[in-house]
């Protein structure tokens, strides 16, 4: 038996990356998962890989998209990790398409994510967990407004959660993040190798710096601990590395 039978859980950007690492973990503790992405490809090859997930495709910035999700799916456990991979250059070699285009992803779906999940409601004792980035600690100068951005999302789940206590709405809300690159994903190999090129090493001699490297099950264990585990029940902002999960407010 599952930890998670009997639970629905929402992860967006479930597909891969870090998503297909949140959804193969909340799938293997009985959750019943759906996974949300814009990829139908994709979304048909996980059908294949995680028994019993449900998918849908769909655009996680586009207005409609989370009332109509979370009324079909009723989650749980809501995990908003999608988002938009940023262009990498230094910041004067950017268009302001190209610097801004993460805050009309990233940052949108969180928000009307969060609002739909305070005023349709989810049911009390709901969590909604806003997968942000350690790029809103100490900034990220090569992918534009990347670090904004996530520092942003790191504030809504702030906000919503204030909004949540005060409505007595009984949802949490908390914000994780990645405090160090993923390299086995496509942002983290290429954040990687585009800071590596910067500092004169390989790909591989930049992510060492980290030290234990962090996976997408490693992120995926860390959204389990804040479903399941009593020492992470308090706190609205958590960090991951490769040496596991920990309280940052």
């Amino acid at each position: 038996m599952g930890r998670l039978n009997g639970k629905v859980a929402v992860v967006t950007g479930g597909s891969r990356g870090i998503g297909r690492g949140i959804v193969g973990a909340l799938a293997a503790e009985g959750a019943s998962v759906w996974a949300v992405a814009r990829d139908e490809g994709r979304l048909k090859a996980l059908e294949g890989e995680v028994p019993g997930v449900n998918t849908r495709a769909a655009d996680i910035a586009d207005p409609e998209a989370a009332a109509s999700i979370l009324a079909e799916a009723r989650p749980d456990i809501l995990v908003l990790n999608a988002g938009r991979q940023p262009h990498m250059a230094p910041v004067h070699e950017m268009s302001w398409e190209q610097f801004s285009a993460v805050w009309d992803t990233d940052v949108r779906a969180a928000f009307q994510f969060g609002k739909v999940a305070l005023t349709q409601p989810l049911a009390p004792g709901s969590l909604v967990i806003v997968v942000s980035s350690g790029a809103a600690i100490n900034g990220s100068p090569l992918s534009g407004g990347y670090a904004g951005a996530k520092r942003m999302q790191w504030f809504l789940a702030n906000y919503f959660q204030g909004e949540s206590a005060a409505l007595e709405r009984g949802v949490r809300f908390v914000a994780l993040l990645p405090k160090q690159l993923v390299g086995s994903t496509e942002l983290g190999a290429a954040a990687a190798a585009a800071y590596a090129a910067r500092a004169g090493v390989s790909g591989e001699e930049f992510l060492k710096r980290f030290g234990t490297p962090l996976t997408p099950e490693g992120v995926g264990e860390a959204v389990l601990a804040l479903a399941l585990n009593d020492a992470y029940r308090e706190g609205v902002v958590f960090g991951v590395t490769g040496e596991g999960l920990e309280r940052m407010d």
